[in-house]
Order: C-alpha cells, then sequence, then structure tokens
C-alpha cells in the first residue's frame, strides 16, 4: 500500500482531514495483436455513501488521469461499475471476460490431432509440473509467451509478486508448462471445477490441461472455465457441448495515441494510410489531426503534415473503440466515427479487427 501511494498508483480525496473516497490503478501488461505494452488497470474507486453525488468520483478520475499519463502507460482498462462516468472521460467498452461451461463427462475422450495436419502422428505429450509461489515470475513469462504465439488482443499479465498469490492458495490447483499454464479450483458445492486460466500454445498441452480436468468426472458434473471466446476446446470435443457467454464487460482508454498505435501489433500484410482527427478533451495531447500508417505489422500515428484525403473523425471513446477491433460499421452506427471513406474503413478494418478482445481475470 504504502509503496502504492508513493508511486502514484493511489489516490485519496478527503473532506478536510477525513477521507471520503479513493480511487487506484495497477501496473500491469497488456497483449495486441501479441505485442505488449504498459496497461493502467483502474480499480477501487470507491466513495464514501453519504458523500456520493458531489463529483468524488470524477475529481478521482481526472486527478488519477494526468498520473498515469506521466507514468508513461499508453493505455487504461477498467471494469466499469457505473459505465456514464468512464464513458464521459474516454473510455469505451472493448472487450469481454468469457465463461464457458460444459459436462465433465464431454471431457472423457478428446479428438485426436487430424491425420491431414503435417506431424499429426509424432505429436508429444509435454513436460507439466505443478507450479508453487516460487514460479511466480515463470508463469508470467510463459502466459506472455502464449499470448505472443497466439496474437491475441486484450489479455493482461499482472506483476509476479500478485501471480504468487494466486499460486499461493491452498484451495487452487497450478500446472506450468513451456507453452501453457493451468489455474483451478472447486467451487463450494464440490460439483463443479472452476477453471481460472487455462491457456496452451500447442495441441498437445491444450489436451493435457483439459484431461486434467477430465480426470475429476467421477466427483465434478461440470466444467466452468473462464477462456478466449475462441478457444479451441469445441474442436475437441466429440459433441458440441461446451457454452460460451460474456459474464463481464471492460472499457479502455487510450491515454497516449501515438504510443498505442507503434506498441501495437496488425497483420503483417496489413497496409493502411488514413488521415484521422481525433479530439480528446481529457487528454489534450491526443487531439489534432493524425496520419495514420501501418504496414509490415508496425503501425504509427503522426501529425499530420499538409493536405489530405477525407480525415475519419473520432473522439477518445471512438479511438479505444476502434483500437480494440470494433467494426467502424458499428462505430457509425453509434453516431461515433465520421468522415473517411468506404475503402479506408475496409482497411481499418483489417488492420485493428479479425481477433476478439479478451481478458481472463479482473483485476
Amino acid at each position: 500500500m504504502e509503496r502504492s501511494i508513493k508511486a502514484g498508483e493511489l489516490l485519496g480525496a478527503f473532506d478536510g482531514a477525513r477521507l471520503i473516497g479513493s480511487a487506484r490503478y495497477h501496473p500491469m501488461r497488456q497483449w495486441w495483436r501479441g505485442r505488449s505494452m504498459p496497461m493502467a488497470g483502474v480499480a477501487g474507486v470507491k466513495v464514501a455513501p453519504e458523500d456520493r453525488g458531489r463529483g468524488v468520483g470524477r475529481a478521482l478520475m481526472m486527478s488519477l488521469i494526468p498520473e498515469m499519463v506521466r507514468q508513461g502507460y499508453p493505455l487504461s482498462a477498467l471494469y466499469p461499475a457505473t459505465v456514464p462516468l468512464y464513458r464521459s472521460l474516454g473510455w469505451e467498452f472493448a472487450g469481454g471476460i468469457y465463461e464457458t461451461t460444459m459436462p465433465t463427462s464431454a471431457l472423457a475422450t478428446l479428438i485426436g490431432p487430424d491425420e491431414a495436419a503435417a506431424g499429426a502422428s509424432s505429436e508429444m505429450a509435454p513436460e507439466l509440473r505443478r507450479a508453487g509461489p516460487a514460479d511466480s515470475a515463470a508463469v508470467v513469462e510463459t502466459l506472455g509467451r502464449v499470448y505472443l504465439a497466439l496474437g491475441d488482443c486484450g489479455p493482461a499479465t499482472h506483476e509476479p509478486d500478485l501471480v504468487a498469490g494466486w499460486l499461493d492458495d491452498a484451495e487452487s490447483f497450478a500446472y506450468l508448462a513451456d507453452d501453457g499454464f493451468l489455474l483451478y479450483s472447486w467451487d463450494d458445492g464440490h460439483d463443479t471445477v472452476q477453471v481460472d486460466l487455462l491457456v496452451a500454445a500447442s495441441a498437445p498441452t491444450a489436451r493435457a490441461f483439459w484431461r486434467i480436468m477430465s480426470s475429476h468426472g467421477s466427483m465434478a458434473d461440470t466444467v466452468r472455465a473462464c477462456l478466449a471466446p475462441d478457444d479451441p476446446v469445441s474442436w475437441l470435443t466429440h459433441e458440441e457441448a461446451a457454452a460460451t457467454r460474456q459474464v463481464e464487460g471492460w472499457m479502455l482508454r487510450c491515454l497516449d495515441a501515438p504510443a498505442a498505435v507503434a506498441a501495437r501489433g496488425f497483420p503483417a500484410a496489413t497496409g493502411v494510410s488514413v488521415r484521422v482527427e481525433l479530439s480528446d478533451q481529457v487528454v489534450p495531447a491526443n487531439s489534432g489531426t493524425w496520419d495514420l500508417e501501418i504496414t509490415g505489422g508496425n503501425g504509427q500515428l503522426t501529425a499530420a503534415v499538409g493536405a489530405g484525403a477525407p480525415s475519419l473523425r473520432l473522439g477518445s471513446r471512438g479511438f479505444a473503440a476502434l483500437y480494440s477491433g470494433v467494426p467502424l460499421s458499428t462505430l457509425r452506427r453509434a453516431g461515433m466515427v465520421s468522415g473517411g471513406s468506404a475503402a479506408s474503413d475496409d482497411a481499418l478494418d483489417g488492420a485493428f479487427g479479425g481477433r476478439p478482445a479478451f481478458m481472463l481475470h479482473g483485476f
């Protein structure tokens, strides 16, 4: 707590000597198309009940935003308790946490490798080991390797100290592979296995983790798992047994638009050249007319010089949604984008879209 206060990560609001509210952010990294960047995860925004309605929450956030900018965070994400406040400050819905539920019996026999796939017949079982608190740094590194390999959009990694707390929970079970991590526990009724994290970059590791879940079939009727919405488990089971739904949405804000674009990954074959007119009343440095260039998997947002094609006009909410892959047609129908052209919309959808944005845990 003291370290967070000194680092400017935890702010308090006072009425005289009385603490009436607080807000903080967690230093994290977020992965976008296989690349990671610092991300400030806003949490713990609290106002005393008797002081609500006085603008305390807004005042806290208006102090926290410049602090996050000063610390060099290109992005900030949060899980909103109240949407209007955060939208008014430039956050917009970007992705979700998805929960997949299936009967444990569906995992009893998994579909083997496709014979037509190259090398399928020589698929080797991975080496798995139990993970404990001393493995927290290795877990963070492994998660990053998986998100990099898969080109995922949205998942975040915590500092090792926080992950060590997960691994020190006597009610949880954790397994680590070179290209995957599994963390699960039993629910209170002991008829459901709750998978908190299951990420795997290869078919052998995915099968190995699901076999561990299947081993609980004599005790648990159901597996409930936080997974990516495109997790391959539905392609590993013989029957259509897995049901996936979004259980929570999270919001994104670009704190430094040029840095956020430069740090993000894009499809290697994408070529984009679009003039963008961005308006951001809370972070004025983001406002202006920019040239957005994307080529070879890299993006660049530079101040526009000279005449150019008609600008795509959007605010901080629209830019955050575009960044997270929301289609331009959706943003236009929501009144969050104007200008540009059909050709630039197609190009931007190809660059920013294609993969659903998700996280696997809150903060």
